[in-house]
């Protein structure tokens, strides 16, 4: 049974298994003030709704600052989406004073500030706990279940998990304030976790996904003692909810820095803790598949760039293909029947997956759609691409087909084929597909690959057995 500590009010000065300040942190916070005209940031740059909260909070009397990835993107020249406020009143206190507002989490208690489509999170300074104070802790085998014990600026920045998101922006002159030395590795461009980094990855594994997210995104690298835990504490990222761990996903590749993201965790060696069939296949050193994740991580990023649509279907499918089509191809000398072996490689696969990270229906179908149409391109004849070509994901399962182009020469031919075909006026198409069908010497045909002969049906047992397809 796994050890909760729940720590409240002067149990927390008291209780031998609280986590302690120096243990956790391994800092003092030391504050540098940055001011305005060393540093880039500009209010023009920041969310009219973000500089209203900000406003209206020191208004009331209150602490109140721009902090995390907004402050530290800023610095670095970008233009950040999301903005978050720290401030020193509490959520209670938050949703008096703004009536637009709403409190969620039950983990992180926090106030969502509305301001139409946009909504600022204000967040209340965390503790430590050393002190006695308001709210509560849960900490189960090292990881924080729940968290709502107030501090102050200090104890926030402390708490916090990397020194770049602990950078505080003062609305009321305008400065950066430090207190761990966050400025220092923006200069630097590197990532150092505040902190025992093994002590930080027990109280949350997903830290070490998002070290390698940010160090993807704000190409930076990850400090040598950030990163030497993962190996060891890789596996407790199997503890983490699949749910959460689908977010995270889509964070690290449909963001614009995908393929980036993919290569950092294969070096890091995370990868198997996320996708365990991936991480598989490539060890297989199938180049060609590589080839295809990595083509396909690309193109993400180019539409990402482009503000052009992604989908995670799509993304989880060139992941997980090695492996489901290495299953079908295992059933298939098996004689199992080709469609069968695909529904049954493509339901193992994502099953398994699954449990690591819940990647929701309304996606898996569309993955199997996919798959289960790479070998129907195969199929030359003439309704049968014409019914191809009108299937609602066959533009999903063609560009999936190209990918597959480092497969074999004749997978590359069959996508110039494909390609060259959906430029053709149907009728065009059809007479050179009945040209070809008939020996005739169409010319729009002449690059088109030859039909491949369907299996025979093996003849059912008088039984009615059928265990090849249970």
């Amino acid at each position: 049974m796994p050890r909760m500590i729940a720590l409240n009010g002067a149990q927390r000065r008291k209780d031998p298994n609280r986590l302690n300040h120096d243990a956790r942190t391994n800092a003092t916070p030391a504050l540098r003030i940055i001011p305005r005209e060393q540093h880039v940031i500009s209010r023009k740059n920041i969310s009219k709704a973000a500089l209203r909260v900000l406003y209206r909070l020191n208004e009331a009397g209150y602490q109140a600052y721009l902090v995390g990835g907004a402050v530290r993107d800023l610095l670095l020249g970008g233009h950040p989406k999301d903005f978050d406020v720290a401030t020193n009143a509490t959520p209670d206190e938050v949703k008096k004073l703004f009536r637009n507002s709403r409190l969620i989490g039950r983990r992180f208690r926090l106030a969502h500030v509305v301001y139409g489509p946009e909504i600022i999170e204000v967040a209340t300074f965390r503790g430590t706990g050393e002190e006695e104070g308001e709210g509560d802790r849960h900490i189960v085998d090292g990881r924080i279940v729940r968290d709502n014990v107030w501090g102050t600026i200090e104890e926030d920045a402390l708490r916090r998990d990397f020194r770049v998101n602990a950078l505080y922006y003062d609305i009321s002159d305008f400065s950066v304030r430090d207190y761990v030395g966050g400025m220092q590795d923006v200069e630097n461009r590197v990532l150092h976790l505040i902190g025992d980094p093994a002590t930080r990855y027990r109280e949350d594994p997903v830290r070490m996904l998002r070290a390698v997210r940010l160090a993807a995104k704000l190409d930076f690298r990850i400090d040598t003692a950030a990163a030497a835990p993962f190996a060891e504490l890789g596996p407790l990222l199997a503890d983490a909810a699949p749910a959460r761990l689908f977010d995270e996903s889509l964070k690290l590749f449909l963001a614009g820095h995908g393929l980036k993201s993919f290569r950092m965790l294969e070096q890091t060696g995370l990868l198997k803790f996320m996708f365990p069939a991936t991480a598989r296949a490539l060890k297989r050193g199938d180049e060609a598949l590589r080839a295809l994740i990595e083509q396909g991580l690309a193109n993400t990023d180019a539409r990402v760039a482009e503000g052009k649509s992604v989908t995670p279907a799509f993304l989880f499918a060139v992941l997980l293909w090695g492996e489901v089509r290495d299953l079908a191809h295992t059933w298939m000398t098996k004689d199992v029947e080709p469609v069968t072996a695909w529904e049954r490689a493509a339901t193992h696969v994502i099953a398994e997956q699954c449990q690591r990270v819940a990647i929701p229906r309304r996606f898996t179908l569309t993955m199997e759609e996919i798959w289960g149409l790479q070998p129907r391109f195969e199929q030359v004849q003439r309704k049968r691409v014409f019914r191809l070509m009108a299937h609602p994901r066959f533009r999903a399962a063609f560009d999936f087909l190209l990918l597959r182009a480092a497969e074999s020469p004749a997978i590359r031919q069959l996508g110039e084929w494909w390609d060259h075909a959906q430029q053709l006026p149907p009728e065009t198409l059809a007479a050179a597909l009945a040209g070809s069908a008939s020996g005739g010497g169409a010319s729009e045909a002449s690059a088109m690959p030859k039909p491949r002969k369907r299996r025979k049906r093996k003849a059912a047992s008088k039984s009615g057995g059928k265990s090849d397809q249970a």
